[in-house]
């Protein structure tokens, strides 16, 4: 596996030298936009319908939109000095409790391993971190872009997780709304379906991508496909006549079967 990243991390007067490497391969397949009569890919045009006319990438320039149909030119050389400077260091800011870095905040994941192989140091900062229960707060650029990143304790290493700036996150206020109490029944019933489907241990595994595998299956049969019409088979949705009531939905949700 090749490190995305290669500098060090400052803690304290210590300086330990590290590799960043993406935690998460994902699998993907990419679709091509293809002509309709002959099958070869397309090309997507710069097409200025101003001057009704393609423009080639050389003649091209950024600009940001101050208002709308007015923009600045920004410079190439203007970007390049607003741009944060590179620096090979991971530098940490403060600590705080895992409880504090909520799940809206994460961004990317990263494993973070040392430079040296034996590096004590690296290995102090790991089990200091287990202890205790903290989460390192620093600041690092990556690809050009200044990060804020939380780095924590995980499976004898570390991970380090890119954030959200504030900025960034949408606020959940959409519209107010009365909080609706349950009842005690309908509260014990809920709890109880939840007991039946909890489970000892998460096992991510027995999750799969039913349209990644049907389209596995589908390309390798690509060569022996006709083109044949089928009627869509649709699911017919029984209405029940009879208005459940909350408790009896519930209720029997605790009769069904359960994977």
């Amino acid at each position: 596996m090749k490190a995305l990243w290669s500098g060090s991390l400052s803690f304290g007067l210590l300086n330990i030298p590290v590799h960043i490497y993406s935690a998460i391969a994902e699998h993907s397949f990419g679709f091509k936009l293809l002509c309709g009569t002959c099958h070869k890919n397309l090309k997507n045009l710069r097409w200025c319908d101003y001057c009704k006319k393609e423009v080639a990438w050389e003649n091209t320039v950024k600009g940001f939109e101050k208002s709308k149909g007015s923009f600045v030119v920004m410079t190439q050389e203007l970007i390049d000095r607003l741009k944060p400077e590179k620096v090979d260091v991971i530098n940490i800011k403060e600590f705080v409790s895992q409880s504090d870095i909520e799940i809206l905040y994460i961004r990317d994941h990263y494993y973070m391993l040392p430079s040296k192989k034996n590096d004590k140091a690296f290995y102090l900062f790991v089990a200091a971190l287990k202890k205790s229960k903290k989460v390192a707060i620093g600041q690092f650029v990556f690809h050009e872009k200044e990060y804020v990143v939380a780095i924590s304790f995980y499976k004898n290493m570390l991970l380090l997780n890119t954030l959200h700036y504030e900025h960034e996150i949408r606020s959940a206020e959409l519209h107010e709304t009365k909080a609706i109490q349950p009842t005690k029944q309908e509260l014990s019933l809920a709890l109880l379906l939840i007991e039946k489907g909890t489970r000892k241990q998460f096992l991510l595994n027995k999750y799969k991508n039913t349209f990644i595998e049907k389209l596995k299956n589908a390309l390798k049969k690509a060569k022996t496909i006709k083109k044949t019409t089928k009627k869509r088979v649709t699911k017919e949705v029984k209405k029940s006549v009879k208005k459940e009531s909350l408790v009896n939905s519930l209720k029997e949700s605790l009769h069904e079967k359960r994977v």
